[in-house]
């Protein structure tokens, strides 16, 4: 395809996950409580992020939500709870319901964030705050200047992942989101290279910044957002591409 069919690729893909015609498009963050206040909601779309690696995220956020409605489990949707509860109680809060699936490395990594935010910055919303809910400042905050701080969300796909959920489910509205990046996991990457937007040796040799940057070499000067593609692409893949794209 040309660089103008592969936009108007995209603009059919996200017109269908809109419309339904990609099937089932429940997102696993769908799986959320009424939240009591912001900051809550912020905490409950960050601290499990953290833990998404290589694992089903329908059954993560699912986790999550039947942790979040236990009375006895909800602290640790507190970054103070968290960040000073004992291990061995985080431990049992987080398995009780399988947050964490690894004891040790889960724990350490939940309260590592959890600490962070509370010893910087006392809250989620006083980071963002702090950061005048800029994407590029939260950026430099999250994945330069405090990087060790944040295992696993400072990593490029799954810090602009999370900026995408915290937009979209965490009601924060970020300045230069149209610059978060795409977050190239399987599933988009099958489908970058179903479209063309890369080949199907790129797929296994680039690097998921260098895939990130195709799109936004593609995208730029469209209207579309790099990450507004994430949604119809990963549903996309996961249909096993039964939508035909006419283009």
């Amino acid at each position: 395809m040309s660089n103008e069919q592969l936009v108007s690729a995209c603009r059919v893909l996200l017109n269908a996950y809109k419309s339904g015609a990609l099937g089932n498009c429940r997102m696993p963050e769908d799986s959320h409580p009424i939240f009591p206040d912001a900051e809550s909601q912020l905490v409950y779309f960050t601290l499990p992020m953290s833990l998404n690696y290589q694992r089903d995220s329908y059954k993560l956020w699912e986790a999550a939500l039947n942790t979040f409605n236990d009375k006895e489990t909800r602290s640790i949707f507190d970054v103070k709870e968290s960040a000073t509860m004992s291990s061995d109680m985080l431990r049992s809060h987080l398995l009780k319901h399988k947050v964490a699936l690894q004891p040790n490395k889960h724990v350490q990594t939940w309260q590592a964030i959890a600490k962070t935010i509370f010893e910087r910055w006392g809250s989620i919303t006083n980071l963002v705050k702090a950061t005048d809910a800029d994407y590029t400042k939260l950026r430099q905050t999250i994945q330069t200047d405090f990087k060790k701080g944040f295992p696993y969300i400072s990593g490029p796909k799954i810090f602009n992942y999370w900026c995408f959920i915290i937009s979209t489910y965490g009601g924060v509205q970020l300045k230069n989101a149209e610059l978060i990046e795409i977050a190239p996991d399987t599933h988009v990457t099958q489908c970058s290279a179903r479209l063309g937007v890369i080949t199907l040796a790129e797929a296994k040799s680039l690097s998921k910044q260098e895939i990130s940057q195709r799109w936004r070499e593609l995208l730029k000067g469209t209207g579309i957002n790099p990450i507004d593609m994430h949604p119809p692409l990963w549903f996309w893949s996961r249909s096993g591409f039964k939508f035909d794209i006419n283009v």
